[in-house]
């Protein structure tokens, strides 16, 4: 049975015309009852996760003979599956089940029901087998609650698509005033609990309690099965697997942090947990019938050296030469770790053995050489800014001579796990297609290996709210984008200033990729612009 968008909204408890208009939830973490919709996540052929959160009026601290119930319908008179479960205040009071036994490349719609007390109705949809025509997946990433609306969650609510991608930063951990645009924080009213930089398990789960409160975040969860990773800010800014830029000793012992971090993701996340432990890697693959192989990728927390710095570790480790060529280029230092290097060797030589198509990798930070771009000193004078600002901008400027990296919190700042990396892709994927998050804006990239060698192509998603390089490089936004094709080779395409999210849509032929901007993260009412298509051909390793 093929079903439109309105019959799935329908099937939802929603209409077109009530999405239309933004509004967001009171935060609900001392509610009873089903208290933040549902979610379905991790499809594969034959399951998917299905997830909700109940909490008892009672003050039991547990919930048992949760039914659930997995149908054809949206009136669930023909079920697929169904069972009985439990959950408790040990896990948060969500709730989340593995269930087994569906048909592929199908639609099914889902619910939870407490002592006749139903939750919300979800939307999901298994992975299809065998030759697969089209695919359609919505790409996400950096929402950040007191940033503005997230009306980017609105618009892949109401889209068709088979899957939703998140790539990480699904919530920021900072502390309330820090990292916010007021008018969103103080006009708005989005401003988070608790008040304080979590860093507790009751503030973690507070902290999810906020988000998963937006009605546009539940209606995206609702609508579509999500397959996430976390970035930085699930865990705390510019993690490492040692540490991270935003803890201190103060704050606890790291590795306890992260632990709690992990744990309540699992629990608020639909992303299938392994039966021993929520602390298993959370690098995983999908099968897309033998259209694509989804490859998701930790490259935050599981195997990341520390990041170096030019402000910290340039002069200290011997001035630029020296810092590039025997710490920067460092054959030892990686990314990913050696672990999940091998396991990503083993799943591309298996997608080209089992001959899929498409290699379509998920992560957070963008892989395509990003070099610092050139301003001019005219440029600079003319703009009216702090001299903080100005001397930051100058700082640039002979980074940009140099010709050194603009991030190295990204895989520009692991060339050679990067060399690596890009020798796996030719040697076993015939079509790989790279996703990141974590910018805030928009990229493009024709990616090429040191010797020249075409790669495969890269897609950067913009962020769904938060700020973006307009806001750190305040250069007009033409100078920026000519600065940056000239300092960039492998740069395609770009936008530096909008918020949005990805439409990728993947054929036998082609790859297409196209960026969905919001007019305004800061009035409930907005419009969507679309960018023009990007499309890479099947063998072509390129857009064209």
């Amino acid at each position: 049975m093929k079903l439109d968008r309105r019959q799935i909204l329908k099937g939802l408890g929603l209409s077109a015309g009530a999405l239309s208009l933004r509004s967001v939830a009171a935060d609900s973490g001392s509610a009873s009852g089903f208290t933040h919709g549902v979610a379905s996540g991790d499809p594969l052929a034959d399951r998917v996760i299905i997830w909700s959160r109940y909490v008892p009026a009672t003050g039991s601290d547990r919930v048992d003979n949760i039914i659930w119930q997995v149908a054809y319908d949206r009136s669930f008179g023909d079920l697929a599956t169904s069972g009985v479960t439990k959950t408790s205040a040990e896990r948060d009071f969500t709730i989340k089940v593995d269930a087994t036994g569906l048909k592929p490349g199908r639609r099914f719609f889902y619910r939870f029901v407490v002592n006749g007390q139903g939750s919300d109705i979800g939307s999901t949809k298994t992975l299809p087998k065998g030759a697969v025509g089209q695919f359609r997946m919505g790409v996400a990433s950096c929402s950040n609650y007191p940033q503005g609306y997230f009306h980017a969650y609105d618009d892949i609510a109401k889209s068709d698509l088979d899957l939703v991608l998140h790539l990480g930063d699904y919530l920021y951990e900072y502390a309330r005033g820090r990292y916010v645009n007021r008018i969103a924080e103080e006009t708005l009213g989005r401003a988070v609990s608790p008040v304080n930089e979590i860093v507790s398990l009751a503030d973690y789960r507070r902290r999810y309690a906020v988000y998963r409160s937006d009605r546009d975040l539940q209606a995206a969860h609702a609508a579509h099965p999500w397959i996430c990773v976390w970035d930085d800010h699930e865990l705390t800014n510019d993690t490492w697997k040692e540490g991270a830029e935003n803890h201190n000793e103060g704050e606890g012992d790291f590795d306890e942090r992260i632990a709690i971090a992990r744990k309540v993701y699992h629990e608020w996340m639909p992303i299938r947990t392994a039966a021993q432990t929520d602390q298993a890697p959370i690098y995983r693959a999908f099968e897309i019938g033998q259209l694509a192989d989804l490859i998701m990728l930790d490259t935050r927390l599981q195997g990341r050296d520390k990041q170096l710095s030019y402000e910290r570790d340039m002069e200290e480790l011997g001035g630029p030469k020296t810092f590039v060529e025997e710490h920067l280029w460092d054959p030892d230092r990686t990314i990913l770790g050696a672990d999940q290097e091998n396991w990503l060797g083993s799943q591309l030589a298996a997608s080209h053995d089992r001959a899929s198509t498409w290699q379509v990798i998920g992560q957070q930070v963008l892989m395509g050489k990003l070099i610092t771009p050139l301003i001019s000193e005219e440029v600079i004078a003319g703009i009216q800014l702090p001299e903080l600002e100005r001397d930051r901008l100058r700082d640039r400027r002979l980074m940009a001579e140099a010709n050194l990296p603009m991030n190295l919190d990204a895989w520009d700042g692991y060339p050679a796990c990067r060399e690596r990396v890009h020798g796996l892709l030719a040697e076993f994927a015939s079509n790989p297609i790279v996703l990141a998050g974590d910018t805030h804006n928009a990229w493009a990239f024709n990616m090429r290996s040191g010797t020249g060698d075409a790669i495969g192509v890269e897609i950067g998603t913009p962020g769904v709210t938060s700020p973006g390089l307009e806001t750190y490089v305040p250069i007009p936004l033409d100078i920026m984008r000519e600065a940056l094709f000239s300092s960039s080779a492998e740069l395609y395409d770009l936008d530096t200033s909008r918020r949005g999210w990805t439409l990728v849509e993947l054929t036998p032929e082609q790859v297409t990729s196209t960026w969905r901007f919001v007019s305004t993260i800061l009035e409930s009412r907005y419009s969507v612009a679309e960018s023009r298509p990007i499309v890479c051909k099947a063998g072509d390793r390129a857009f064209s």
